[in-house]
């Protein structure tokens, strides 16, 4: 359940919030998927999509970001922060907020809780060893967890989740019947650049093989979306995946749209972790 405010309060008099996040998954997401066929190991092409995001988008998207002196949130699996240290390193250092994203983006419903936990710890302290602090916002993987995991995160001191779908505000998570601190910050199936662009043959990604779409009518639904967002005073989250987002022509439709949501001076951009700390104080 979720409270109903006829207009959200956002600071310094903003209008709305708009949330850029990254799912900085690298390879985790083929090499999980190309498990399930025998010899998949061997498919190192459908791998390669994802080492595009680390090797070459992100350097771009940092340059992008700093350019509009932008702070964005990059959920990034522990796997892909051992594999990438510096990198990891140097979004850090521009001021970038680094969220948990699981180890191997593992598909926490199919997990226990114990599961779950010493997953969540042993990258902590990978969090800890590579750039000097643990993550205090979580995203689930592959879309779902299991009815223990939000429980779980708020016992280990996790400030906010970006995960579930209902709500375009940010809202306290009722756990075991009680409203608590942890907070929901929800992103959508429709402003996520996967949805639109991602595509493999072999794996199957989708399964029907039926989509690129276009970058014009993509850039036209983010953009009309983000109207919405703004006329109602919500809170924007872009889901993007620097694999996806990070091609060349895919850049320049987000610098566009960058610009665009800047011509608004009243805009908040905010990590997820500020605007979870705003949402505590606030409501």
């Amino acid at each position: 359940m979720t409270e109903t405010y006829e207009k959200i309060k956002w600071p310094d008099h903003a209008k709305c919030a708009v949330m850029l996040s990254f799912d900085l998954d690298g390879d985790t997401i083929w090499a999980n998927g190309n498990r399930s066929y025998a010899g998949g190991e061997n498919f190192i092409r459908s791998t390669s999509i994802g080492n595009y995001g680390p090797k070459r988008s992100v350097p771009r998207i940092l340059d992008l970001l700093d350019k509009y002196h932008l702070q964005a949130t990059f959920f990034t699996p522990a796997k892909v922060v051992e594999e990438n240290p510096e990198l990891l390193q140097s979004i850090d250092h521009a001021g970038h907020e680094i969220g948990h994203h699981g180890y191997r983006h593992e598909r926490f419903i199919d997990l226990t809780r114990d599961e779950q936990k010493a997953i969540i710890l042993h990258s902590q302290d990978i969090f800890q060893q590579v750039i000097g602090k643990k993550a205090r916002g979580y995203r689930t993987p592959s879309g779902d967890w299991s009815r223990e995991t939000a429980g779980l995160l708020n016992e280990l001191g996790f400030m906010y989740s970006s995960s579930m779908r209902g709500d375009d505000r940010p809202y306290r998570t009722v756990i075991d019947g009680q409203v608590t601190d942890f907070i929901e910050i929800a992103p959508k199936w429709d402003l996520d650049d996967f949805v639109q662009f991602g595509y493999n043959i072999f794996p199957a990604e989708p399964a029907g093989q039926d989509r690129i779409s276009g970058i014009e009518h993509v850039y036209n639904n983010f953009k009309q979306e983000f109207d919405g967002y703004y006329k109602y005073g919500l809170c924007y989250v872009l889901l993007m995946h620097p694999q996806i987002i990070g091609k060349p022509g895919r850049l320049l439709m987000l610098e566009h749209l960058l610009q665009y949501m800047k011509l608004n001076k009243d805009v908040w951009f905010a990590t997820g972790e500020e605007i979870a700390k705003w949402w505590r104080a606030n409501y």
